[in-house]
Parts: structure tokens; sequence; C-alpha cells
């Protein structure tokens, strides 16, 4: 097992929250001053966290600022996808400032970032972070695409090897799961595959490294999926609705309370 120190949490929450501010200033009032304070302010936190992880923190830090441009402009994509995608959104700056779902984006997108300098523990410990505040769990490795829109969000698990397209969007309470919590399956894919263009709507469960869901589909809620589908498909579960009447219903077997 190596030996590494873990960052305090509460150190994670402070650079995780100084890189949104950096990121996006208008949320907050700062001047170009109090930004440029903020950027050193940003560094100093994160090479911290850094001590105990890598014997690079100088370099690592170097690389995750470099990219930081690129990631922005990322997320402005996904936080205009959000806009787009949701009628009660007004405009961009409420997107992101108070959607849980983009927060929880924004996480994941930093997380990767460090994840992709191969960062131990760190990136995990950015996306428990976030899934504590809104309840969306997205595993650092998890491979996802621009722009992306989650939707409420609460309840949402993306799992490790999961790959995710372009333009995909996501409601509460959906699963990307494995099929197997096997242990000697770890170094292989385990999660599914979304292709581009995909809704997945409220509640619906998708498990499996093999299964992919063709781009241009929609999953409707609640479905459980654990084989692929073709491209430009619809899966959704038919209710039927029973009218009872004095004479003879009959509760039924399934019935649970």
């Amino acid at each position: 097992m190596a030996d590494y120190t873990i960052p305090d949490k509460k150190d994670v929450e402070k650079t995780i929250k100084s890189v949104f501010r950096l990121l996006f200033p208008a949320t907050n009032s700062y001047s170009d001053t109090e930004i440029e304070n903020s950027l050193d302010h940003s560094r100093v936190l994160l090479l911290g966290l850094l001590i105990g992880l890598t014997d690079e923190k100088e370099k690592v830090a170097n690389l995750f600022f470099d990219n930081l441009e690129s990631i922005t402009k990322t997320l402005l994509k996904d936080a205009a996808f959000i806009l787009e995608s949701d009628p009660a959104a007004t405009q961009l700056i409420e997107v992101i400032a108070i959607y849980p779902g983009f927060f929880a984006i924004f996480c994941y997108r930093i997380a990767h970032s460090l994840a992709n300098l191969r960062v131990p523990l760190l990136p995990r410990m950015i996306t428990e972070y976030s899934h504590k505040v809104t309840g969306i769990d997205i595993h650092p490795h998890a491979e996802i695409g621009s722009p992306f829109s989650i939707d409420h969000g609460t309840g949402i698990v993306i799992g490790e090897t999961t790959i995710i397209g372009n333009n995909v969007k996501l409601y509460q309470g959906v699963t990307l799961g494995a099929l197997s919590v096997d242990k000697s399956k770890a170094s292989k894919k385990r999660h599914p595959t979304i292709e581009d263009n995909v809704v997945l709507y409220s509640g619906c469960t998708i498990l499996g490294g093999e299964t992919v869901v063709g781009r241009n589909s929609v999953i409707g809620g609640n479905v459980w999926l654990t084989e692929s589908i073709a491209p430009f498909s619809v899966v959704y579960h038919k209710s039927e609705i029973v009218v009872r009447n004095q004479n003879g219903f009959q509760e039924p077997i399934n019935f649970i309370i």
C-alpha cells in the first residue's frame, strides 16, 4: 500500500471553492487585483494539498493551472447547455452560481484533470465533497464529454469506467453502474457507455461494462437496462391503469407497502 499523506477535508473544500471563484469571478465582487491574488491563493492551497501525494507538486500544479483555461471553456459550454435544457433557468449566471448539477460537473472536471495528472486520493476527495453537498456521485475517472447537463441531480451515480458522449442530459436518480462489485474486475470496464445526444430520465438504471446506449436515444423514467440498445431507440415502461369497482376486485399479489 502506497504511503500517502491524506489531505485535510476542510482544506480540500477551501481549495475547490477558491478555484470556483477563480474561474467564475462574476459570482463574487472581486476586482482585477483580487482575482489575481485569488490565483496565487488557489495555487498555494493546491500545493498544500499535494504535499505527501506527489514528489512533483510544482510540476503538477503548473500543469493543472495551465489547463484551467480549457476547463473553463468546457464548463461554460456545460452551463449554456443546462440553461438551454431547463425552462426554469433564466440566465447563465444563475446556472453557474446556484445550480447543484453545474457545481457537481465543475467538481468532476477539476477532479478529472487532477486524476489525469496521476494525483492519488485528491480527485476522489473532491468528488466526494461534491457528493456531500449536491447528492451527485461522479467518479473522477469517468469519461464525460461536453456539453453535459444534469437537471436536479440528487441521487445520480456515475461509476468509474463510465463513458459519456457529448450533448447528454441526466435527470435525478440515474444510476450508471456495474453488474457486479467483484473486486477481481477492478481493472476492467464495469460501467456503461452512453453515446452522443442521449437523454436519461429520472430513476433509470443502466448497468454493465458492455452495455452501450446508442446515440440519439431516450431512456424513460425507472427503466432497468443491462443490455445495449441501438441508436435512435426509445426505452420506457408502459403503465397499466386498472379501474377498480366494487364487484370482485382482487388486490394484486405484488402490492407492496
